[in-house]
């Protein structure tokens, strides 16, 4: 797959299909991958919830899970926030090394590429992102089961995700950030690739 970019954001909510997408993507392109739910896991580590404490949220409110959805929704674009210092020092640090990556996750937002700090990287062509969405909650809800039967039907989780993207979809209007369907599936990686060339 020809690249136009040497570092290429795929975001978009839990259960749409992003890791399934970017892997495949990835290999393509020839390029690595990290999955930014690393960065958080990393630097939960390296802090504690006196100093993050919108980091270890879920970790210190065991009743957090019987928010109403949209509250979680704002926990959640808080805590993407939180992370986006760390986020930009990835990307900063494979331009500067010249070495491509596909970095995926939910915890990503709009913001990071269209925010006018980074109006360089846009500019360049060398930094890109797409982000995914996926109109239908039941199929959401379908694919949180299929990966995590063990858990159950999610349904709050399949909502709150619903949430997210029709969010992200209007975060992304105007900005000139892509955001896709991921349906129909099987031209996912052909439409990134065009929306980003």
């Amino acid at each position: 797959m020809a690249r136009a970019w040497d570092v290429l954001l795929i975001g978009g909510p839990s259960g749409v299909g992003k890791t399934s997408v970017s892997y495949p993507l990835a290999r393509r392109s020839g390029v690595g991958i990290t999955e930014v739910d690393d960065l958080h896991i990393a630097l939960e580590c390296l802090t504690t919830p006196e100093q993050q404490p919108v980091l270890h949220y879920w970790r210190t409110h065991a009743d957090a899970i019987d928010l109403p959805a949209e509250k979680i929704l704002e926990l959640h674009i808080a805590v993407c926030r939180v992370l986006s210092p760390a986020v930009d020092a990835v990307i900063a640090n494979h331009l500067e090394s010249h070495t491509p990556i596909v970095l995926e996750g939910d915890y990503l937002l709009p913001e990071v590429i269209a925010d006018p700090a980074h109006a360089a990287w846009s500019r360049s062509g060398r930094v890109k992102a797409v982000f995914l969405y996926e109109p239908d909650e039941g199929r959401i809800l379908r694919n949180l089961l299929l990966r995590e039967p063990d858990a159950g039907e999610q349904t709050k989780r399949a909502h709150v995700s619903w949430l997210f993207g029709h969010w992200l979809k209007e975060a992304c209007a105007g900005t000139g950030v892509a955001v896709l369907p991921v349906r129909p599936w099987n031209s996912l990686i052909e439409r990134i690739g065009e929306a980003v060339s």
